[in-house]
């Protein structure tokens, strides 16, 4: 199973990697033929509809757990049963969100600070914006067959290829004279051909998938674990996002350009931790019976470690990079508003991501009401933190609040994990090598924050920093076994190719 997650992650990771390769090379275009305020509306708009992420009723998780579960005992006919069942649920409650949106548009827009000779322009662009919510939320239940089976390569090409369509068009479409409606237009057809690709290799995995099929009896289960998800996500969309909003009410859509760069940029840290989340809760809704429980603990160990491993390398060199990849992106405005909120949100994702795994197992484990009542807990004191610091602090104050909910939501997300999930965390005592290790990138770290961020001597001091880092880890951190694993795996990949 270990292989499967490691391959299927890979896959993942690689279907994250494309498109944003392809946005980076785009989005400088795309804010300069917009200009700074048209891209903070585009922004907006697009990301409205992320605060109704939940309107799937949970679905789209819930197709998985119980379709992988299904497809554990070899029940095609029962999986295509529950992959319908949740479409058909997931369908009625994205219309509940999809419509409203659809109609009351222009007063959306309008109570959020979009400048006047926009409004219209937005209105429309949300319009659409709702039409494309909708299909992407059936696209995310109907790829429930190639989770399971951990197909992620078919997923990956049903998800990357659209975004990178998506990407690479968008800023001809702005060159040809487009503007916030075309590109919002091009968006939904981009979405109506992922949803196509999706049922067509869902299908193929999944022959009965071919058969339209509504069996009320999986309809409770499917509730019960969609409502617990439901209300705990209702909370999550706003405490990722409402500091969003605060930005753009309490100061500018400018100010939402500079955060949402900063933001962006952060969040390539935590791609291949999301890529491995992906494999991840399939598999460990495989590993729920009491004779598999040595097997899901053990993957949980190796998941974490693998994932320590990477992510303070990853942050390193984002860390790094960070102010004069802004400047040279997006402009001298971006390296000026940008780097500091970026440096801050940096802070708070390191915590973030050591939370995904343990997260995954309660998930996987059915304990959707944890995260309902912790959210919701979470909610107010934030939302209130988050006013506040934006008031005084603008750009700086929405990073600072961000940051210290998520750490404050990983501690309490790892107790639980070992007090609810029973996780193990032995592995915990070898850290000292991770820290260690973590000691030879601090040097290359420093020069970049605190003396010259263009010094030419970062990327020497980086590379060595990366060598040390790297012999301590394999050495002190990684287990016997693994390096065993791993060593096999790269003679199998290198006797293919040869």
């Amino acid at each position: 199973m270990t292989t499967k997650v490691v391959k299927g992650s890979m896959w993942t990771l690689g279907g994250s990697v494309a498109p944003l390769a392809v946005s980076f090379i785009s989005t400088p275009f795309i804010i300069r033929f917009l200009g700074t305020e048209s891209y903070g509306v585009l922004l907006l708009v697009g990301l409205i509809p992320t605060y109704f992420a939940f309107a799937d009723f949970g679905m789209g998780v819930a197709s998985t757990k119980f379709a992988s579960e299904a497809y554990g005992q070899g029940d095609e006919k029962k999986e295509a049963e529950i992959v319908w069942t949740a479409t058909a649920i997931a369908a009625i409650s994205a219309l509940v969100v999809a419509v409203p949106i659809f109609l009351f548009s222009y007063q959306i827009v309008a109570l959020l600070n979009v400048p006047e000779h926009l409004l219209s322009q937005a209105s429309i662009a949300l319009k659409i914006t709702s039409g494309s919510f909708f299909l992407g939320i059936l696209s995310s239940v109907l790829n429930s067959p190639m989770l399971a089976r951990l197909r992620m390569d078919l997923n990956m090409l049903t998800s990357a290829v659209p975004k990178i369509l998506l990407a690479a068009v968008t800023p001809v479409i702005l060159y040809f004279g487009g503007g916030i409606v075309q590109a919002v237009g091009w968006g939904f057809a981009v979405v109506v051909g992922m949803l196509t690709i999706t049922v067509y290799f869902s299908a193929h995995v999944l022959p009965p998938l071919a058969f339209v099929t509504f069996n009320r009896d999986r309809v409770r289960p499917l509730i019960k674990f969609g409502g617990g998800w439901i209300v705990a996500m209702i909370a999550a969309m706003l405490l990722g996002n409402i500091e969003k909003l605060f930005l753009t009410k309490l100061v500018s859509v400018k100010a939402l350009a500079y955060y949402s760069v900063a933001f962006t940029f952060a969040g390539m840290a935590s791609m291949f931790a999301q890529a491995m989340i992906q494999s991840l809760i399939p598999a460990f809704s495989q590993m729920q019976s009491s004779e598999k429980r040595q097997e899901f603990d053990a993957l949980f160990a190796r998941g974490m470690r693998l994932n320590l491993i990477l992510l303070i390398p990853g942050l390193a060199a984002l860390l790094i990079i960070a102010r004069p990849l802004f400047t040279l992106w997006a402009g001298n405005d971006f390296g000026d508003e940008s780097s500091v909120p970026f440096y801050i949100l940096t802070l708070g994702l390191f915590f973030n991501i050591i939370a995904y795994i343990p997260h995954s197992t309660l998930l996987a484990q059915g304990r959707t009401d944890i995260f309902a009542k912790l959210y919701w807990c979470e909610l107010f004191l934030y939302s209130a933190g988050a006013l506040a610091l934006i008031n005084r602090f603008g750009v700086t104050g929405a990073a600072l609040a961000w940051s210290l909910r998520v750490i404050l939501d990983a501690f309490v997300i790892l107790w639980l994990s070992r007090r609810v999930g029973g996780m193990s965390f032995g592995f915990v005592r070898r850290t000292s090598a991770l820290v260690l290790g973590s000691m030879f990138l601090l040097a290359p770290v420093a020069l970049a924050l605190f003396y010259n961020s263009y010094s030419l001597w970062l990327g020497p001091a980086m590379l060595i920093g990366l060598a040390l880092y790297a012999v301590t880890i394999w050495k002190m951190f990684v287990e016997a076994e693994e390096r065993i694993w791993l060593r096999n795996r790269i003679q199998q990949t290198f006797r293919s190719t040869v």
